[in-house]
């Protein structure tokens, strides 16, 4: 017989027994917004753990609050770890948007609502002039400048950002909650403007599942390899990666390589290059770098730059494609450092003068910006770089861009670790683009 005492206890837990099922997940979260490449677009993408509608209602700031509203699709991510968690990915493109405008907008289903964020439409005309943050290798744990691009851009600094590679470390961790969570904490960057993204190497477990689930680039290549123009700029995000994975599928060189050269191409017709004269390009693994570690631009053949000689057939670098179509800037990330270089082709300089490298340059400029916050803390710096290596860092921090026109751009790198402080900073002026802007 059961004890008076022990009876009573198992009743005061008998509605805990009975009622311990999973929570209801309909409530939308991890909202994140991307240029859909189009003029007047912008997709809005975000997540719930149960099936539900996708839709976005929205308006102009200032007018009926959602007036307008746009409905989506939903797609199930299954993650690859033990757990098998299951999410639903909803996106809505929302299209028609007036140039500059400010809009209101929330997003989910009748079964709930997200909170009410505002985004600026992208300006479609070649005489504007975007601002981006830009910075990759920023994680869940040790992000440390994350809050200060929270408020920055919620004071409206950037039109852009660009996030180049390495998320969460890693997204795929703990059953993929690591990268929920992380999802979550740029939620108050990513809901306010577009968050443009290309892979990392920590993005490569499950076949960077989580990378190709949870982001929303334009193009059919799973947010991989893609373009997109802004102001006076053609960007192009690609993927390192495919040189250091081939389990992954050795034909990804190959097509990726394939699809650059063909958007390139496209990029340097007479009328599009006179349209769009700065070609940027933004991968995660730099081709030089002069940190103190085993990485692979600090053996100075790096895979990306040179190629693959060790595979059948042999991979081609980029180094002499970007070089041939004329690509001005190229922007990386992978060391946890902040390091300019000189104008640098084929491992020599190539400075405009001796006064003023930066102007009309010789070759195209690199900037390697990794050193946003993560568990891996910074990197070190070999004591003798090589003479490409114009200013190094290793203050946390993140880098702001402002393609002003179609002959300037200003750059400049700001240290998280100094409260802010701009502590690099260059104009790259070109007054004439394409490769025989190099003669």
């Amino acid at each position: 017989m059961v004890p008076l005492h022990a009876a009573y206890v198992l009743l005061n837990f008998a509605p805990l027994l009975v009622l311990s099922v999973p929570p209801i997940w309909t409530q939308p979260e991890q909202v994140h917004l991307s240029y859909a490449g189009a003029p007047g677009s912008m997709v809005v993408t975000w997540t719930t753990f149960n099936k539900t509608d996708s839709k976005v209602e929205y308006g102009l700031q200032g007018g009926r609050l959602f007036e307008m509203s746009a409905k989506g699709d939903v797609t199930v991510f299954v993650d690859s770890g033990e757990e098998r968690r299951k999410m639903f990915i909803h996106r809505v493109t929302l299209t028609g948007l007036k140039p500059a405008a400010t809009y209101v907008y929330h997003c989910g289903s009748d079964e709930g609502w997200s909170d009410i964020f505002s985004f600026t439409a992208l300006n479609s005309s070649s005489s504007f002039s975007p601002r981006f943050a830009l910075y990759g290798d920023l994680g869940n744990e040790n992000p440390q400048s994350l809050a200060r691009l929270q408020k920055e851009t919620q004071l409206g600094m950037y039109d852009v950002i660009l996030h180049i590679g390495d998320f969460a470390y890693d997204m795929h961790e703990d059953n993929a909650r690591i990268g929920d969570e992380f999802m979550r904490q740029i939620q108050s960057i990513a809901a306010y403007v577009p968050y443009m993204t290309c892979p990392g190497n920590h993005e490569s477990t499950y076949n960077f599942s989580n990378y190709r689930n949870r982001f929303s680039m334009p193009g059919r290549t799973e947010s991989l390899w893609y373009s997109w123009n802004l102001g006076s700029a053609h960007i192009i995000s690609f993927s390192t990666e495919v040189y250091f994975y081939l389990e992954y599928g050795m034909d990804l060189i190959f097509k990726q390589y394939n699809w650059l050269k063909e958007d390139l191409e496209e990029a340097n017709k007479p009328e599009n290059r006179a349209l769009r004269p700065w070609i940027i390009t933004m991968g995660h693994r730099p081709m030089y770098c002069s940190d103190d570690d085993q990485d692979d631009c600090t053996k100075f053949d790096s895979w990306v730059r040179v190629g693959r000689n060790d595979i059948k057939p042999p991979a081609p670098g980029l180094e002499d494609l970007f070089y041939h179509y004329g690509v001005d800037l190229e922007l990386w990330a992978h060391e946890h450092t902040y390091e300019r270089l000189w104008p640098v082709y084929g491992d020599k300089v190539y400075n405009g003068s001796k006064e003023q490298p930066y102007v009309n340059p010789k070759a195209p400029v690199h900037i390697i910006t990794g050193s946003a916050g993560c568990r891996e803390r910074t990197d070190r710096f070999n004591p003798n770089p090589k003479e490409w290596s114009a200013f190094r860092s290793t203050d946390y921090g993140y880098s702001r861009m402002h393609v002003v026109n179609a002959t300037h751009i200003y750059l400049e790198q700001v240290s998280d670790d100094q409260y802010g402080k701009v502590i690099d900073s260059i104009w790259v002026v070109k007054e004439k683009h394409g490769f025989s802007a190099w003669l």
